[in-house]
């Protein structure tokens, strides 16, 4: 079986790490890519990297210039992906949008959070939410999957063994996390300049993120009931990136939390649970798409402290992407996806 590929906003740094990723997949074959800003242009001339492996031309994202794909990732902001995606599904044309246009049940909250009138609510109901570790047969029956965002990922991989076990206190979770300047996307920003972001570490929207209400809404539903969230985002001085770090209470002290994740995660291909007393790294899962694991108990109290890296743009972004494909065409869920991390 062959995939035959298409991808819409090209340009960014999603959009090359699906390049990327896809170059190496077995059963894949790119058919299309658009930008409207860089039409005609050769995808190499735009990322050297890639020369003499994607050298297809940017064209129009029209349907006409997506008509024979089977499958077609949305690597776009947000509020791009719903005015185009109607038609695509109209078409015969499966979906993975890695934006967040699908990704709220509730459109009040996201037209709340993103700033403007949802183009396509009816179909927010039919998206299945990208996250394989816990939409696994969702995913695969899925026309439209919205792919799960990098710092939600990050939190709700970090949480799902206790959320699922009903061994957390749910009514105060926090989860401070660090992203590298990657996660910003490739626009021009004074923030992320070197000189700016460089030998720096800063907090942001600690007053409420627009990832706040996707991470509620993921772990309401692993828990099975609304949860309490102090969510605050944080850059890091690096490209590539996320470090999160999660404290929550057990409501048994004698609860096996590192036998309940080493359990919980035994058989998934991309979530690695350290030994004991581990310290998770960054670099460890840079440009893989795996996420990697520790738990601490300060003082073996009831106070649980979890540790969890990943690459924003792999298995935060652009890897989970790959993977959800994989799995709604019924392919090798790695395929494509078994690279090591890049050392150092």
């Amino acid at each position: 079986m062959v995939i035959k590929v298409g991808i819409v906003g090209g340009t960014g740094y999603t959009g090359v790490e699906l390049l990327r990723l896809l170059a190496g997949h077995p059963s894949t074959e790119l058919v299309a890519i658009t930008s409207r800003s860089e039409k005609g242009k050769p995808v190499s001339a735009l990322f050297p990297n890639l020369r003499g492996i994607v050298d297809m031309p940017f064209t129009e994202p029209t349907v006409a210039n997506l008509k024979d794909c089977d499958v077609v990732f949305f690597a776009t902001p947000h509020g791009v992906a719903q005015n185009l995606v109607p038609e695509i599904l109209a078409a015969g044309i499966r979906v993975v949008d890695l934006s967040a246009d699908f990704r709220i049940r509730d459109i009040d909250i996201w037209e709340k959070w993103y700033a403007q009138k949802h183009a396509a609510p009816q179909l927010v109901s039919q998206a299945v939410y990208g996250l394989p570790e816990f939409n696994r047969d969702e995913i695969a029956d899925a026309n439209l999957v919205a792919c799960a965002g990098c710092y939600p990922t990050s939190v709700q991989l970090g949480l799902k063994p206790l959320l699922e076990a009903g061994a957390i206190d749910v009514s105060d979770i926090i989860a401070n996390s660090a992203s590298g300047v990657s996660g910003a996307g490739k626009q021009a920003n004074v923030a992320t300049l070197l000189s700016e972001a460089g030998d720096n570490f800063k907090a942001y929207g600690a007053s409420g993120h627009r990832h706040q209400p996707e991470i509620e809404q993921g772990l309401a539903d692993m828990a099975g009931e609304p949860v309490g969230l102090t969510f605050v985002p944080h850059l890091l001085p690096i490209i590539r990136g996320i470090h999160t770090t999660l404290y929550v209470d057990l409501k048994q002290q004698d609860t096996d939390v590192q036998s309940l994740f080493e359990a919980h995660y035994a058989n998934e291909p991309f979530v690695d649970v350290l030994e004991p007393n581990s310290y998770p790294e960054t670099r460890t899962v840079r440009g893989s798409n795996h996420c990697r694991i520790a738990i601490h108990r300060p003082g073996n109290g009831k106070k649980v402290v979890i540790l969890v890296v990943e690459d924003n743009l792999t298995k935060g972004a652009s890897g989970q992407a790959l993977q959800c494909m994989n799995i709604m065409f019924g392919l090798d869920e790695d395929a494509g996806l078994t690279m090591p991390a890049l050392m150092p």
